[in-house]
């Protein structure tokens, strides 16, 4: 019998027929959910879920909440569950989700721009101290994360948020997260130009806005006129970065597809000039684009580097034109190279209407809502009222007058609010790490904080620019890949064979300067309690091996494996 599709001849070669699939792109007829996360994005809009929260949840507790909403739609409202106490890191790939869920979120607060008045900060230490045990950490992406919130407190809270023009909307979730942007847009003096306005309309446009409430993943912006880049653009799905043109004066260079996680990649610039009031409009494009072309198929390959990647930066400039803005953008100039490698505003700094912005350094971010509400005090005493969080867990007091410094320095070293840091309180961040988050493998917040104390008695006169980033998993949120020193949190085994908690280290990432991702020395992993020593013995080696005006960066990418072991 001859062989057929139907009924093989057993002697025949088998083939395996398969059909492609696509990558879940809308804008090639792609419609039909292929993974959990997709269909419950369709079975109902995460922005709904507010109203059973209000209605139902709050008033029921925590087991009344449907599954798809507790680990999914809730985001869309800045909710996470966290992690359920005294679970090790061993078990976090291994326990189910509703294993790890405790009956607490964490609650983020998006602070777009990081700009806040002191009624605001004020409002966020007392819900901090009121619901969330005093805590409010301050992220590296400028907001404010809440832990302990219990569902029966979310309306209120967001009542209070909201009457202060402040929102947990589309703080987390396969959204449109928070804007980031300058925490001195408008009043440096060396400043390009003032993205405000732009990031603004930005939010407009697109906060709780339906039309962009089911993108692929998560995707996230960034603005900054500023010429020290200190907005870590080269990390975001989209990012405008203040240039000048010689013939059109300021404006913003434009960059798409940067990302980190487990497969890092650096944005690329479409070499496009765009003036201020044309941003939104690119930002929507681009956004677009991201909603109609972004892969769905895999969780994996949602994120729009990897669009930018399989496309390249001519064809997603010349989608962007064609399909979505109906012109051409005009051709620009790169970004000048940053003069100076600390990018975090910390110290005092004259603004350009002749007072000053003093910037100031808490723990890895770590806060609490009584210091919060203290901070609010001290900028209404000493400056306009407007403070600022940055995109390295720190924070500004803006328009001080020249007499009211040298007070203000002194009150907010009381508080351990250094405005005068040494470099390692200035450049280490820290994640959540285990404490509170599901993913994580190691602790990260205290472990940083003390390796800041070990650091400081070992080797006082270390005075130059480092970062030292700790993340509790491979997630990157810390940006362990841009940091000279990067931690990747995970479980290592000991001198005496004992799994203990530990990380991968990556030497020699950065932003700004020469960007580029760290090297990682094979086999290279440290214990938890050998980190201090390690981190002491590569800084002693750098401070005895680099040549003059070396870079931390650049002698890690040429030093011997022995000389970073």
């Amino acid at each position: 019998m001859a062989a057929t599709p139907q009924n093989p001849d057993a002697s025949a070669p088998r083939r395996k027929v398969s059909r492609h699939r696509g990558e879940g792109q809308w804008a090639v007829g792609h419609f039909t959910p292929l993974n959990g996360n997709e269909q419950v994005k369709k079975d109902d809009d995460g922005l709904n879920v507010r109203t059973r929260i209000e209605t139902i949840y709050s008033k029921r507790g925590f087991d009344s909440i449907d599954p798809s909403d507790l680990r999914g739609r809730m985001r869309w409202w800045g909710l996470y569950t966290q992690r359920k106490p005294g679970i090790d890191g061993g078990k976090t790939a291994i326990l189910e989700p509703e294993e790890l869920d405790d009956e607490y979120f964490m609650m983020r607060v998006r602070i777009d721009g990081g700009a806040l008045t002191t009624q605001q900060l004020r409002v966020i230490g007392e819900i901090s101290q009121e619901f969330a045990r005093g805590t409010a950490d301050i992220t590296d992406r400028q907001n404010v994360q809440y832990h302990w919130i219990r569902v029966e407190d979310v309306p209120e809270i967001w009542e209070r948020l909201e009457a202060v023009g402040l929102s947990t909307v589309t703080a987390c979730g396969d959204t449109p997260r928070v804007m980031i942007g300058s925490p001195v847009a408008g009043i440096a003096e060396d400043e390009i130009i003032d993205g405000t306005p732009a990031l603004e309309e930005m939010k407009r446009r697109v906060l709780n806005n339906k039309a962009y409430s089911n993108l692929p993943r998560k995707f996230k912006t960034a603005i900054s006129g500023s010429p020290l880049l200190d907005v870590v653009h080269e990390i975001n799905d989209v990012a405008f970065v203040g240039v000048r043109h010689p013939e059109h004066g300021p404006g913003f260079d434009v960059w798409v597809g940067g990302g980190l996680s487990t497969n890092p990649k650096l944005g690329v610039r479409l070499g496009a000039w765009v003036p201020v009031d044309e941003v939104a409009d690119v930002y929507e494009g681009v956004l677009s684009i991201f909603r109609d072309y972004g892969y769905r198929r895999l969780r994996t390959r949602a994120r729009l580097k990897f669009l930018v990647a399989d496309w390249g930066a001519e064809k997603f400039r010349q989608v962007l034109e064609d399909e979505y803005l109906g012109r051409k953008l005009v051709d620009g100039p790169a970004p000048e190279q940053p003069v100076q490698q600390w990018r975090d505003h910390i110290g005092v700094h004259r603004q350009k209407d002749g007072r000053f912005y003093v910037g100031f350094a808490p723990r890895v971010g770590r806060v609490d809502g009584t210091t919060l509400t203290k901070i609010a005090d001290l900028a209404e005493a000493h400056g306009s009222g407007q403070v600022r969080t940055t995109v390295e867990q720190k924070m500004i007091v803006l328009d001080v007058e020249e007499d009211q410094v040298d007070s203000l320095v002194e009150a907010l070293e009381a508080l351990d609010l250094s405005a005068r840091p040494s470099p390692f309180r200035r450049g280490t961040m820290a994640c959540t790490g285990i404490e509170y988050c599901k993913l994580a493998i190691v602790e990260t917040k205290q472990r940083g904080s003390q390796l800041i104390d070990e650091l400081e008695r070992r080797i006082p006169d270390f005075d130059e620019p480092i970062t030292i980033n700790l993340n509790g998993c491979p997630n990157a949120c810390a940006r362990i890949q841009v940091a000279d020193i990067g931690l990747k949190g995970q479980l290592v085994l000991d001198k005496d064979g004992n799994q203990v908690e530990g990380y991968q280290v990556h030497l020699g990432g950065a932003l700004g300067l020469e960007p580029g991702f760290g090297r990682k020395v094979r086999g290279l992993k440290v214990t938890a309690e050998e980190l201090p020593d390690y981190v002491e013995r590569v800084l002693r080696r750098f401070q005895a091996e680099r040549e003059d005006g070396e870079r931390f960066a650049a002698w890690a990418a040429r030093a011997a494996e022995e000389a970073l072991s």
